[in-house]
């Protein structure tokens, strides 16, 4: 047995490692690394802007969208093997073999001159990318379940994804530098540049198919052998407690899918921003979350996963709100910069959501028999985000050549003046929406339970804690620890006051 230290430091937070699990975290991370390269040149931006080149409509932009929800469908079958052959590793590579060349037949469809057709092959194609993605995301979330133990779940998949976010944001900028020189530079049509960055994201799909070999895979035990899989669906959703984290979870991805498909059509069509700029934004975004994963991922092991979500949920519900003021009605001074804070705030937020809302979920399904659990989550959100997905693409064309604007009149003798108070057009009836719906979201995580949950006081003032004593590590001088008191002090009494009447944390 090996003592592995927490990241944090704090006495107690020494964990004893099984040989078979420390040789496996470096190949868990590497896997992460592999799928973020695949998945950072083949969806998102890069999609988005390869889609547009090809002269896609709104609606294939967001049936592109749903497509790697919707093909979650695929997760019934992945079950039903996976608890046949109780072989997660084998089910892995298979799937992965099958799914991963699929990202040489989408850079492919760069050569074909029809465009419509290579839209086809390209929506073809990702569908059975993401159906092999089901059986490979069933496969995994079991095995993790029964490979990690709870209590490192926050260090260990915190670790993972500062990693991947790393990768991303350095890889998605160099990517966006390569296609926007591939399109001024080169005498080559533009979509041939696309092809490019697909043949790479194979590569990373094919690494991380070859790490998940060198990951141990412990017995799978218990398990529903020989029941029906109707009934292997049904038995998650008789737990109380897992019904109403996916509430929150299908509600959550209902919401945010129905505006996150536009922010790049957003940024470059409506406010023209050209690849390399929608990608900084995106790297800054993503170095905001490296910065806060291992912050986000020690509050989840020192009170719960319910106290980040708390915290981050909210705040990525008004950054979605806040792209309406982006155009107001058209660009303006602060759209620059206004922009620049949405997506810290978003990355900030959003690395907390990604990381509690996986490792809830995980803490709730059963070890040895966390593949049904994981499918029906995987199921129910898929099916909400793919859902949303293709509302908006079915939606968009309606609403890009509406408006609807809230106008003040002050009426004085000398003639009247107007004032636009609040100005919606295209997109921003998506964004309108997308954040409602997150409210709701936050009602149905209000009734999520955990334990160890605290008030978002108390997170707040271990984040600010935290700061501090990494302002001090780096320097003595005053100013700079000044700096951390001021306006965060005012954040800290007041969670201090917020506090004072919840739940107190767990020893740690």
């Amino acid at each position: 047995m090996t003592l592995a230290s927490g990241a944090s430091g704090e006495p107690g937070r020494e964990q004893l490692l099984s040989p078979e699990l420390e040789r496996s975290i470096p190949w868990i991370i590497r896997n992460g690394v592999g799928i973020q390269i695949m998945e950072t040149l083949a969806v998102g931006a890069f999609l988005v802007a390869y889609a547009i080149e090809l002269g896609a409509s709104n609606f294939v932009i967001g049936l592109l969208a749903a497509t790697p929800h919707l093909s979650q469908l695929a997760q019934v079958p992945a079950l039903l093997v996976v608890d046949r052959h109780r072989d997660r590793r084998r089910v892995y590579v298979i799937a992965g073999i099958i799914g991963r060349p699929m990202m040489l037949v989408i850079a492919g469809a760069a050569f074909i001159p029809d465009k419509p057709l290579a839209l086809a092959v390209i929506v073809v194609a990702f569908a059975i990318r993401y159906m092999s993605g089901a059986f490979v995301g069933c496969a995994w979330g079991s095995w993790m379940r029964d490979l990690v133990p709870d209590r490192m779940m926050g260090e260990v998949f915190g670790a993972r994804q500062k990693k991947m976010i790393f990768i991303g944001a350095v890889l998605s900028l160099l990517a966006a530098v390569f296609v926007d020189l591939w399109t001024r530079r080169l005498p080559l049509p533009p979509a041939w540049g696309y092809a490019v960055i697909y043949a790479l994201a194979f590569v990373g799909g094919a690494y991380s198919v070859y790490t998940s070999r060198r990951i141990h895979e412990p017995p799978m035990e218990g398990g529903l052998v020989g029941q029906h899989w109707l009934e292997q669906l049904r038995e998650p959703l008789q737990n109380l407690d897992f019904r109403r984290v996916i509430a929150f979870l299908a509600s959550w991805n209902l919401a945010v899918n129905l505006a996150a498909p536009f922010f790049t059509v957003h940024m470059l069509k409506r406010m023209q921003l050209d690849l390399a700029g929608v990608m900084a934004l995106g790297v800054l975004s993503q170095m905001a979350a490296y910065l806060m994963v291992s912050q986000w991922g020690h509050i989840a092991d020192r009170f719960s996963n319910k106290s980040v979500l708390s915290v981050c949920a909210p705040m990525f519900i008004l950054c979605i709100f806040a792209w309406i003021f982006t155009m107001f009605p058209e660009r303006h001074l602060l759209t620059v910069p206004l922009l620049i804070a949405i997506h810290v705030a978003t990355g900030v937020a959003s690395a907390g959501v990604s990381l509690a809302s996986s490792n809830i979920t995980l803490k709730l399904a059963p070890r040895g028999n966390a593949t049904a659990y994981l499918a029906v989550s995987s199921l129910i959100n898929s099916l909400a985000a793919g859902s949303a997905a293709m509302i908006g693409g079915l939606t968009a064309d309606f609403f890009v050549s509406r408006r609807l604007s809230v106008v003040l009149r002050y009426h004085e003798p000398m003639g009247d003046t107007e004032f636009s108070a609040l100005s919606f057009a295209q997109w921003d009836f998506f964004f309108l929406l997308a954040g409602a719906l997150g409210l709701y979201a936050l009602h149905r995580l209000s009734l999520v339970r955990e334990e160890g949950h605290v008030r978002e006081g108390v997170v707040i003032e271990a984040l600010l804690t935290n700061a501090r004593r990494g302002v001090r590590n780096l320097s003595t001088i005053a100013g700079l620890r000044a700096a951390t008191e001021f306006p965060l002090e005012w954040l800290r009494r007041s969670g201090r006051k917020e506090s004072s009447s919840s739940q107190q944390p767990p020893a740690d």
